[in-house]
């Protein structure tokens, strides 16, 4: 009997494909020079696929349409609004993410911004670079202890929970706001405060949002919530771009309403704005969070296995929709 066939479309490590191929008929999608032609290419063959692992193209109304026999479809990281899930479930397909394998090197990403905008990493590199070996006793080439401080945190899954355990294990207090509050044995373990968004805003010393990108979350982070967060305040975002109005969190960083920020997404990847890019109270890094050698690695396996789960065994693990 023929064996099922899997598309695999975007970074995945090769060598952790083992388990795939050992089970399926797998095929390695084209990553050409333009989204536009792999995306053309994909909605020409997808019905030859009974499932799909996807990383970045987004998976609409077309490529389902055309997906006949596609039974599950495996993002490639925790995230999953590049792909159509409510229009997948009409037509009868699963959508799995991996939560697992993500969770720690995001909160490791978070724990490194929050250090470098407290230390003032990029200030301090960019001017040694420029040849200004800066006179630490001056009060205004400072920076900040972390110490004591309180890291708030928006959305108390299991990145936002690392990241507390981290946050704890530096000194900081922790207060945190979720959908649902977490059970009273975590809160007690991380030492959490579950508070109400308002207070969240204003307490903060460090802001982690944490949270998946929804319509009641676009653009949570925008003038009216900067305008009351402490002027002495930092926006750690390793969770999706549009959490945050770009524009309005410029204007904050270049009036002073708040300290500085770390952004490791954007509005529009892979596009950022030339004015932020030249504010020295900013970090930036290209959407890194599960960018580690392991991290990939056990991506790659995690997506493998819903897929092997799923059409091998019946089992739809880590199912979204």
């Amino acid at each position: 009997m023929d064996k099922q066939k899997v598309l695999v479309l975007g970074g995945l490590v090769d060598n952790a494909l083992d388990d795939l191929q050992a089970n399926f008929d797998v095929t390695i999608g084209p990553v050409g020079h333009r989204m536009e032609d792999d995306y053309e290419w994909v909605v020409e063959h997808i019905s030859e696929y009974d499932a799909l692992i996807v990383a970045k193209m987004f998976i609409d109304k077309k490529i389902i349409d055309n997906a006949k026999k596609l039974k599950i479809i495996s993002t490639y990281g925790v995230g999953y609004d590049h792909v159509d899930i409510d229009y997948a479930k009409s037509k009868g397909i699963i959508v799995s993410n991996c939560p697992k394998s993500v969770t720690r090197p995001t909160a490791e990403l978070a724990l490194a911004m929050i250090l470098a905008c407290a230390r003032r990493f990029h200030f301090y590199d960019h001017s040694m670079r420029e040849g200004v070996f800066l006179d630490v006793d001056e009060y205004d080439n400072q920076g900040y202890t972390i110490e004591g401080k309180t890291l708030g945190i928006l959305g108390m899954g299991r990145i936002g929970q690392m990241v507390a355990q981290f946050g704890k294990m530096l000194g900081m207090k922790i207060i945190y706001h979720n959908r649902h509050q977490v059970a009273p044995e975590i809160e007690a373990k991380l030492d959490a405060k579950y508070v109400d968004f308002d207070t969240l805003i204003k307490e903060s010393d460090f802001l982690s949002l944490n949270a998946p990108e929804t319509p009641e979350t676009m653009h949570i982070i925008n003038e009216s919530v900067l305008k009351h967060m402490k002027p002495s305040a930092f926006l750690i975002n390793v969770a999706r771009g549009r959490l945050v109005n770009e524009i309005d969190l410029k204007a904050a960083l270049k009036t002073g309403e708040i300290a500085g920020a770390g952004l490791d997404v954007f509005e529009d990847e892979t596009q950022v704005d030339d004015e932020l890019a030249a504010l020295d109270n900013v970090i930036l890094t290209p959407h890194v969070g599960s960018a580690t050698h392991v991290a990939r690695y056990n991506l790659t396996k995690e997506a493998s296995n819903n897929i092997i789960s799923y059409l091998i065994d019946g089992k739809a693990i880590n199912k979204v929709n």
